[in-house]
């Protein structure tokens, strides 16, 4: 369906929504998949692109989490390692098992963790992805070329997922669309709607032309992230003074050849207590990731110079050399929701989720992390059902096998394609419709020109930065190449969607704009 037509259709409804959710990240689509699978009349709206936020950013692991486990933290543990199950099971295109290697330099540190990685491997259960074990120095070594080897002793070699964050939310937009669901991005809640001391609904804006209209629904669902607050800000029946702590962390993108194996390196305590890993990914390496408090959130959050010297400096002391600038092939940050409780530094604070009502009856979900993003929605959907007198069903998403399931990668699938899963024969047939669609977007980078199209058309992708950006990952992987390939994606859009060459120029310098951020510069 195209866009304006979804929109029209938004704006004609003549008898309210059942669910209207508002924020179009992990907990928005997990939450808006959870309610259509029940069979209610579900719409989301998304001020800027799906998964535009942190969503998109994280360090792309789907995880129990080590840390939370030391921290004794086993609820989350847990049900992020039952979760962490799900995701591999309904989404193999899209999820992977991969081994990580702590290595260690301690005389205590390997029994230390073998232990502890014996019982996250055990929390997993009939959901575990593989034994851990402890390494020898060689074979430490071998699985980590290059690793720092003056005072190596060993090393814990344990099994966890990783997944394309942005690829898996369009697979849960497209499975929303498939139950019946309705989705728009670009398309913001200026106000919320309230009668009779309720909250019923929003009064929105499609940023494309402007044009204003009201949405009415049986039940309000804030899961806008990092804007959380801005959210609450608009309705009356929310409790005053500030919820969460906004961290952020980030990331530098290195050549393969800096972990040439492929297996991921876990630093489980940094110098100042973090957890920082190196991972394959898209035949790069992502090192990451910081945790610094920051005083608001913002659109497009920027590297401080601490963060990008602390990530280089990490990488010279166990990779073995230092990344020279040209080498950094992009830089990314993302912004964690975390709710406030107590003080401390916000690596302390927890990243369970949290379920608000207002006394308007609008519901709030914040805080968690990617790999719970699917218990969040369930959580959330049942917690309206109860407040608001929904019918009751049960929860069936667990089993739920998302858009582009395939039991086994096409044949001759490169490791891009692979992430289309069941779609790729269609977008094969798509790139051999027009000689020019099959030819690559950039020598450096594997997207296609039909990949452009095929976005446009099928994953609502409307500007260079959502290709770029989310459908693929061009500005993550390598964003001086990006930059070079924006006109030819431009140009290839704007025929697409039919707009003029005035559009086409605006939307290209708003992609420069966001590529700065992206582009690694010494500081």
């Amino acid at each position: 369906m195209e866009r304006s037509e979804v929109l029209r259709n938004l704006g004609e409804v003549s008898r309210p929504w059942d669910v209207l959710i508002i924020g179009g990240g992990a907990t928005g689509l997990g939450a808006a998949v959870e309610a259509a699978s029940r069979g209610l009349r579900t719409v989301l709206i998304e001020r800027f692109d799906f998964a535009k936020g942190t969503s998109s950013r994280s360090t792309k692991l789907v995880h129990g989490g080590v840390r939370y486990l030391e921290q004794m933290n086993v609820t989350l543990v847990l049900d992020a390692l039952r979760e962490r199950g799900y995701m591999l099971r309904n989404a193999p295109h899209l999820v992977r098992n991969l081994g990580f290697v702590i290595p260690t330099y301690d005389f205590f540190a390997l029994p230390y963790y073998a232990v502890g990685l014996k019982v996250y491997e055990l929390l997993s259960g009939k959901l575990s992805l593989g034994p851990s074990k402890a390494l020898s120095r060689q074979r430490t070594m071998e699985l980590l070329p290059g690793v720092k080897s003056d005072g190596l002793r060993g090393g814990v070699l344990y099994q966890d997922g990783q997944f394309d964050d942005a690829r898996y939310a369009i697979a849960l937009l497209r499975t929303f669309q498939e139950l019946g669901g309705t989705a728009a991005n670009y398309t913001e809640a200026i106000s919320l709607i309230e009668r009779g001391g309720k909250t019923v609904g929003a009064r929105v804006r499609d940023a494309e032309s402007g044009e204003e209209f009201d949405l009415l629904a049986k039940v309000v669902i804030n899961a806008s992230g990092v804007f959380t607050e801005q959210i609450l800000a608009m309705d009356p029946g929310s409790a005053s003074g500030p919820l969460l702590s906004v961290s952020q962390g980030s990331h530098i993108v290195l050549p393969r050849s800096f972990l040439p194996g492929d297996t991921a390196l876990m630093i489980p305590k940094t110098s100042d207590g973090r957890v920082l890993f190196a991972i394959p990914w898209h035949d790069s390496v992502i090192v990451g990731t910081t945790d610094e408090a920051v005083p608001k959130s913002s659109v497009e959050p920027r590297a401080l110079a601490k963060e990008r010297d602390f990530l280089v400096e990490y990488v010279a002391r166990y990779l073995g050399r230092q990344p020279k600038s040209a080498e950094v092939l992009s830089m990314w940050s993302g912004l964690r929701p975390l709710v406030r409780k107590g003080s401390g530094s916000t690596s302390k604070l927890s990243r369970d989720h949290t379920i608000l009502v207002s006394e308007t009856g609008m519901l709030t979900i914040t805080g968690g992390k990617w790999t719970t993003y699917r218990k969040m929605g369930e959580d959330v959907v049942d917690r309206a059902i109860d407040v608001h007198s929904l019918p009751k069903t049960a929860s069936t998403t667990a089993q739920k096998k998302l858009h582009g399931w395939i039991e086994q990668p096409v044949a001759g699938a490169t490791e891009w394609e692979k992430f289309y899963g069941s779609d790729l024969p269609a977008l094969r047939t798509l790139l051999a419709s027009d000689a020019r669609w099959n030819k690559l977007l950039h020598p450096r980078l594997p997207y296609r020109l039909g990949e452009v199209v095929w976005a446009a058309r099928f994953e609502m992708a409307r500007t260079v930065e959502d290709i770029l950006a989310r459908r693929t990952r061009a500005l993550f992987l390598d964003a001086r190449a990006a930059v070079e390939a924006a006109p030819l994606v431009a140009g290839i859009l704007a025929e697409e969607l039919k707009r003029s060459d005035a559009w086409r120029e605006n939307d290209l310098q708003s992609f420069y704009q966001v590529a700065q951020g992206y582009v690694y510069e010494e500081s």
